[in-house]
């Protein structure tokens, strides 16, 4: 792989400072992330080509977790080392990341002061958001009656097995059925990137992310600490997440509403805030570790809770990178892929049923809430803070 001059290297404060004002600007989801990093990393700054980045983000894309917020990891890296990872991604997480802590510590302590209907209001938006991601994500991965069916299975199966592990083999099931049905064309060799890291210290990195997937759920039985488990809980719901960020919401709601770590209602209405600010959607899990109901909470808790969701990330980051050409090459990888991609819309479109349906829509006045913010959001293309915005007011006015 090729290095990029010298000249035309950022060191690790200015790549913060240019990663810090894409977290306080980019609204929209990860989608539109991508289209923020393409505009400033590829046409403005010329880190990288075209062809460059495309292949970044369909490995970010095959990994799970995040896949803006590993792109931005990759970028970090490929400019900074590891010190311009860790960098890129405190500028890009951050803003959001308080925002919701100190949204959490306002809703513990001044719940009683917001006008009734005001959380009513945030928890229906929330139907609208992850409505709007289905048809989204269902419109580019689910084309063909083999993957609009496999969507249709993985839904029904996560609506029957509702628990983090369920959903976990709901997409492997579908990695499998990924290799039996698609035939995706092989591609021709990426661009190249300067990626700072061996081999070997990747399969380190890939080696580590293993153990503590196992590792962690044993420790916290044998423990039985809280804060063992929260960390345990938040790195699972980042280890096993395809999809980007909407999916990772019936992964943490199985993780913190059953256990009463989090009620439900406290659920949902941070998950309608977090359309509110930019960012990665994955800081709501700060929301959840600061809204916890034992210790850790607070901006402790939240701090855990983000660092644990993130870790994957930079495992898998670290660890991929430098075996990136073979995977980007591989049709196998590339047809379990699609598999698990139709899957990803599916356990969506169950969460859109269960709990972001079920625990929002009780009266018809909801339902019309709901109908505006998804049609403000998807036909008149107001931005997800904006529309937030006004739900929580409507919401405040009717209640």
């Amino acid at each position: 792989m090729t290095t990029l001059p010298p000249d035309h290297r950022a060191g690790p404060w200015a790549v913060f400072l240019i990663f810090l004002r894409l977290g306080l600007t980019s609204f929209g989801g990860p989608v539109a992330h991508l289209g923020y990093f393409r505009d400033e990393f590829v046409t403005r700054r010329r880190w990288l080509d075209e062809r460059s980045y495309a292949d970044l983000v369909a490995l970010c894309q095959f990994l799970p977790g995040p896949a803006s917020s590993q792109v931005g990891i990759a970028l970090g890296m490929s400019r900074a080392g590891y010190r311009g990872a860790a960098a890129a991604w405190a500028g890009f997480t951050l803003p959001s990341a308080m925002a919701l802590i100190l949204f959490a510590l306002g809703l513990s302590h001044y719940a009683n002061g917001l006008p009734n209907g005001a959380l009513q209001g945030l928890k229906v938006v929330a139907v609208a958001v992850v409505a709007q991601a289905v048809w989204g994500m269902a419109r580019n991965l689910c084309r063909g009656t083999a993957r609009v069916a496999l969507m249709l299975s993985a839904a029904c199966a996560a609506l029957l097995m509702s628990s983090a592990w369920g959903q976990v083999g709901v997409i492997a099931t579908a990695a499998l059925a990924g290799l039996l049905l698609f035939k995706p064309e092989p591609t021709g060799a990426p661009a190249p990137l300067h990626i700072p890291i061996r081999r070997r210290a990747g399969a380190m990195w890939l080696g580590l992310f293993g153990v503590l997937l196992v590792g962690l759920p044993l420790l916290a039985q044998s423990t039985a600490l809280h804060s063992v488990a929260l960390v345990d809980a938040f790195y699972r719901s980042g280890s096993l997440v395809f999809g980007g960020g909407h999916v990772v919401l019936p992964l943490l709601q199985a993780e913190v509403v059953p256990t009463q770590w989090v009620s439900n209602d406290v659920f949902l209405a941070g998950y309608g805030a977090a359309q509110a600010v930019p960012g990665p959607l994955f800081t709501f899990a700060a929301f959840l570790g600061a809204s916890m109901n034992q210790a850790p909470t607070g901006v402790l808790g939240g701090v855990m809770a983000l660092l644990a969701i993130f870790a994957p990330s930079f495992l898998l980051i670290f660890g991929a990178l430098p075996f990136w050409a073979s995977l980007r090459q591989s049709p196998r990888a590339q047809a379990a892929l699609a598999g698990v991609n139709a899957a990803v819309v599916g356990l969506l479109l169950a969460a859109l049923y269960q709990p972001v349906w079920t625990h929002a829509m009780f009266t018809g006045y909801d339902f019309a809430l709901a109908l505006v913010a998804l049609i403000a959001l998807m036909f008149w293309k107001l931005p997800p803070w904006l529309v937030v915005i006004g739900c929580g007011v409507l919401g405040g006015l009717w209640g």
